[in-house]
């Protein structure tokens, strides 16, 4: 199921960067996250786990839908639009990362010296990627820094779910959130002046489909697989399909959008991956699993 996940979500970072070129990126955001969330209440519904939150619940729902939906999609979206889908998968497979060291700094969470080398490791990735674009060596664009504080508040989401502890189902949170969050990015588009004509484009059925598959597929069936399939598998299993994304996120951007792949790119790709691997303790975790199985 990881793998099924993961595969959509690389691919829906082609998918997006297809429909920000011809939608304005804030008012597609809002749209999809609108269009998403209202498939996951129906199948919250069906599964027989919908319900109506209580009054101090719709405070938890406001602060995480700040960061996880509104800032983080709308940074994303708007940093798509002004970078290239490869450099934007590197960038977004630091979020395991990203989300340890808000862990450490916000929670007081230990770091020993192997998860420091992953932290090391993997933003050094991260500044090859992004020091490598079209202008060369130190070229880092708006679109980069953009994607990469969709990550930081994205990490910062996760660390407010887990000191929050909601009470009731993740998997109907999320529903909520995308839904009250969409209509807070609605807001912001209008005052940016997006026009909201755009949306008709989406009658044509190749951007249709394009927005169907990254809204039902990858992010209402997506984002709700994940959250339950997370729960059967260890942190090292995690951290490895996360990199499975990235791996995916730059494949699909060099098939389906032509973009060219580097020897930078790929150096990148390598110190995130080993970064991710230390500094979410996935190696500590199979370490320790090992002299457990040898015990």
């Amino acid at each position: 199921m990881l793998l099924l996940v993961m595969l959509m979500w690389g691919a829906n970072l082609s998918a997006l960067k297809v429909l920000v070129e011809v939608i304005d990126p804030i008012l597609l955001t809002a749209f999809r996250v609108l269009v998403a969330g209202l498939a996951v209440l129906l199948i919250c519904y069906v599964m027989g786990i919908f319900r109506w939150p209580m009054k101090f619940e719709w405070l938890i729902m406001f602060y995480i839908g700040t960061f996880n939906v509104v800032l983080h999609h709308s940074f994303v979206a708007i940093g798509l639009e002004n970078t290239s889908g490869v450099n934007a998968s590197l960038i977004l497979g630091l979020m395991p990362l990203a989300t340890v060291l808000m862990a450490v700094i916000f929670l007081r969470q230990r770091v020993n010296w192997l998860r420091s080398l992953g932290f090391i490791l993997g933003f050094v990735g991260v500044a090859l990627t992004t020091l490598t674009g079209e202008g060369g060596l130190g070229a880092i664009s708006f679109g980069d820094l953009f994607v990469f504080l969709g990550v930081i508040v994205q990490g910062f989401s996760f660390v407010l779910i887990s000191k929050l502890k909601p009470t009731f189902d993740p998997r109907l949170i999320t529903g909520y959130m995308m839904v009250f969050g969409s209509v807070f990015i609605f807001l912001l588009s209008f005052m940016f002046k997006a026009d909201v004509q755009e949306l008709t484009l989406l009658i044509d059925w190749k951007l249709g489909a394009v927005f169907l598959f990254s809204a039902i597929l990858a992010s209402a069936f997506g984002h709700m697989t994940y959250n339950f399939a997370i729960k059967k598998v260890g942190p090292a299993e995690s951290a490895i399909f996360i990199n499975l994304n990235t791996l995916f996120a730059i494949t699909g951007a060099a098939l389906f959008l032509n973009e060219e792949i580097t020897l930078m790119h790929l150096a990148g790709f390598v110190l995130i991956l080993i970064g991710v691997f230390f500094g979410t303790g996935a190696l500590e975790y199979l370490l320790q699993k090992r002299r457990k199985e040898a015990v």
